[in-house]
């Protein structure tokens, strides 16, 4: 049976199931082509808003630090408008384009920093020779893409801070910081508290220098002592090899606070972010101003008045 012809002034019936307009995105432009078609273009943000070195947009990025960016790039793993990078003494500008494993760079994200509880028995690394599992492969799902600042051992658990800005974590765990780490630790042998105090003016082990260690004595249980010990600089393994040459064995390491953020009661594998205005004040004003986490609004003064201030820096969401 022949289907009908649609009268005069009808439009045709729709062949297939009825779809609903194609609806846009604000970040969409539609712009027309001859013949009166039209197709969508993608508006592509900048990977960064100004000029910088390639290993310090890698940072920003969250995508890891500056030293394993200039790694990558050596490794021929980063391109720049095509070009292979062979040295990371290369600057990036807003209008290049830049892969990484052959991805664009993210384009990085306000700083954020979390407070983790890890768990013994994981790698502060994203990716082990070894195939041991790592901090990054068990963080809780609702976290970015992040990096440690500095790490903890295999067999050591407790607080470690994480953060998705490269930079920012350099800045933290560098000893010119002043800040300092708090461990509680079991070890198993014996000394007295004059012993712990001469770790004060540092020590030297193997041609290793380790500078002052805080250390007290807390309690005794059987062949084993908890001692509290604050370190300042984060060598590798330097608690347990402090430790080691006064003859105790650690055999369990536990860090409990880095600089002013604390472990508290946060449990083994969970996250927790630090709010940005209190991340602000434990940087200061200016790099507090210096990773976005602070906004100063510049008045004008009143005319025939002098003296005038601008107002304090106001900090910006506490996401």
């Amino acid at each position: 049976m022949r289907a009908e012809k649609p009268q005069r002034g009808e439009k045709p019936a729709r062949k297939g199931p009825d779809r609903e307009p194609r609806r846009f995105k604000a970040h969409e432009r539609v712009r027309p082509r001859g013949g009166g078609a039209k197709r969508v273009e993608q508006k592509q943000q900048p990977a960064v808003d100004e000029p910088m070195r390639i290993a310090k947009a890698m940072a920003r990025a969250g995508l890891c630090s500056r030293r394993e960016a200039e790694r990558w790039i050596a490794d021929g793993r980063v391109s720049i408008n095509g070009q292979v990078l062979k040295t990371p003494a290369v600057e990036v500008k807003p209008k290049d384009r830049v892969l990484v494993d052959g991805q664009p760079l993210p384009i990085a994200e306000p700083s954020q920093l979390w407070r983790f509880n890890k768990p013994r028995g994981l790698v502060t690394t994203h990716n082990d020779p070894q195939g041991r599992p790592t901090v990054f492969d068990n963080l809780p799902p609702e976290l970015p893409r992040v990096i440690s600042v500095g790490r903890l051992d295999f067999n050591t658990e407790g607080l470690i801070l994480l953060t998705n800005d490269g930079e920012l974590a350099r800045h933290l765990e560098l000893p010119a910081t002043g800040w300092l780490r708090r461990y509680r630790v079991r070890a198993k042998g014996r000394v007295t508290q004059a012993d712990l105090d001469k770790l004060k003016d540092g020590v030297e082990i193997e041609g290793v220098r380790y500078g002052a260690v805080e250390a007290t004595l807390d309690s005794v249980q059987g062949a084993n002592m908890w001692l509290t010990v604050g370190i300042r600089e984060g060598k590798n393994r330097e608690v347990r090899k402090v430790l080691s040459s006064l003859s105790l064995e650690v055999n369990r390491l536990i860090r409990v606070s880095f600089g002013p953020f604390q472990l508290l009661e946060l449990k083994p594998g969970e996250a927790e972010v630090v709010k940005r205005r209190v991340l602000a004040d434990q940087l200061g004003p200016q790099l507090a101003a210096e990773f976005g986490l602070v906004e100063v609004e510049a008045k004008p003064a009143p005319k025939g008045r002098k003296g005038f201030k601008p107002s304090k820096p106001k900090t910006r969401g506490d996401a």
